[in-house]
């Protein structure tokens, strides 16, 4: 849950891949950046040209505050950020930054809940495709559909529409991508190979996960072959895309219903209830929460686990793992996924020359090939990852521009996403109210993996009754 950094939903993810610090950041005044908590709101009012086709007038000076800054503890990013913010500087002599930084996670559940009822976002402010409903309640976010256009942001017709259409609500748009993600299985390779298994072809059904997590348990030492998530919303979350994976789903198409409580809902309690019972092959501790499967899999004391790659980086840089020890294949039964991922949104209120301003940082930053976050000879330089598979949200030129870059400045064996790569599945949105739903099919996924005894139609018809609840309340 990347959310739930777990991904917030991926979807929050409590980030502990995000470094907690206590945050003195310098000004970066010497590159047209500032740390200062200022938005100057006035700023950019009152001039230039409110045409949204028209470019930002070179006279109108305009101060813009992004959140989501890197923290000093992270020197590299920072470094990058304010490059970036240099370089844009030269371009945009008139638009200065104040980049804000949080400690620890960039954004938490409820201070963002709380930035958006006290109306105290940032001009530019990050938020998790999951978030839009949310801001949308708060009256927070600007329509940009007039300012996005092919001239503004050159690779425009080059974004995956899924992850465009995330944004809009009603036919507007309110955001601009900068990252996303889809679920696969990760295995470790180490295991796979001493298990007589061929890491290259990971499994691709889940009779063939359960036949290899087998054969990995039986190596003993504590290892267990397959890892699930059952508390912390975590489960949820998994459940729901194992259910996509299926060709399931969560919540029907009206969005009012709950959908879950059928076969394929049935096939994902019960092939987990065998792995764990029949097959003893998950280990004896659950309960688990994101963060506890990949300290299991960086120690090579787990086969395999649902993630998505950037996983695979946060296990080398947090945990200390080696990149050739993992690979990514689609994840089982490959009907779908869950997508996810985060965007930019601009504050409700703010003048046109702001939004003209902070559209033209966030195609600069995040959406141009060869440049801000896609340079990757720089985050090669930096020695920061190159190569993961994901963000990948270009098509077309763009999409063969960055593949070609991200594949000269790897620092990683990209050979080992190959099975992911060459197999993508559709993605598929996280359903509404996602948090209080994955809440809820937490305890069916918990039931099944601490009680022998479970009864999964008992367990999916309690989730299906709360889940109804919770949508009739929307």
């Amino acid at each position: 849950m990347r959310s739930a950094g777990f991904r917030r939903s991926r979807t929050r993810r409590t980030s502990a891949a995000a470094l907690v610090t206590a945050l003195a950041l310098t000004a970066l005044a010497s590159c047209g950046t500032s740390s200062s908590n200022s938005d100057d709101d006035k700023s950019g009012s009152g001039s230039g040209s409110s045409d949204p086709s028209a470019p930002l007038d070179p006279k109108a000076k305009v101060t813009l505050s992004i959140d989501c800054m890197p923290p000093a503890a992270k020197a590299a990013e920072l470094r990058e950020w304010k490059e970036d913010i240099k370089a844009f500087g030269k371009i945009y002599p008139n638009v200065t930054i104040n980049g804000k930084s949080t400690p620890g996670q960039c954004l938490e559940p409820p201070r963002f809940t709380a930035m958006l009822k006290g109306k105290s976002q940032p001009d530019v402010f990050y938020a998790y495709f999951t978030d839009l409903q949310q801001v949308l309640d708060n009256d927070g976010a600007e329509d940009i559909s007039a300012y996005v256009t092919d001239k503004s942001v050159p690779a425009l017709r080059d974004i995956q529409p899924q992850v465009l259409d995330v944004a809009r609500k009603d036919g507007k748009l309110y955001a601009l991508p900068t990252s996303n993600y889809t679920m696969g299985l990760i295995v470790n390779r180490k295991l796979f190979t001493q298990a007589g298994l061929d890491p290259n072809t990971p499994p691709s059904t889940w009779e063939e996960v359960r036949a290899a997590s087998k054969k990995i348990a039986a190596l003993g030492k504590g290892i267990a072959g397959f890892g699930e998530y059952s508390a912390g919303n975590n489960g949820g979350w998994h459940f729901a895309a194992t259910q996509y994976g299926l060709g399931g789903d969560v919540v029907d198409a009206s969005g009012n219903k709950a959908a879950f409580n059928d076969e394929k809902g049935k096939q994902v309690l019960q092939q987990l209830h065998d792995m764990r019972w029949k097959d003893n092959s998950m280990g004896q501790t659950q309960l688990l929460k994101w963060g506890d499967l990949q300290k299991q899999i960086s120690t090579d004391k787990l086969g395999m686990f649902l993630a998505a790659p950037d996983d695979i980086a946060y296990m080398v840089q947090q945990l200390g793992a080696e990149y050739e020890n993992f690979g990514i294949g689609p994840i089982p039964g490959a009907q779908g996924t869950l997508f996810g991922g985060n965007n930019y949104m601009i504050k409700k209120g703010s003048s046109p020359d702001k939004i003209k301003a902070a559209v033209a940082w966030l195609n600069f930053k995040n959406l141009s090939p060869g440049k801000g976050q896609f340079d990757w000879a720089r985050t090669k330089a930096d020695q920061l990852p190159v190569g993961l598979p994901q963000p990948n949200f270009f098509t077309g030129e763009s999409k063969a521009k960055d593949d070609a870059s991200r594949v000269a400045n790897a620092t990683m064996p990209i050979e080992n996403f190959k099975a992911f790569m060459d197999n993508p599945v559709q993605g598929k949105a996280e359903p509404p109210k996602a948090q209080e739903i994955y809440k809820i099919l937490d305890v069916a996924m918990s039931g099944v993996l601490t009680n022998k005894d479970a009864d999964i139609d008992k367990l999916l018809s309690t989730a299906e009754q709360q889940v109804n609840q919770v949508l009739a309340n929307q």
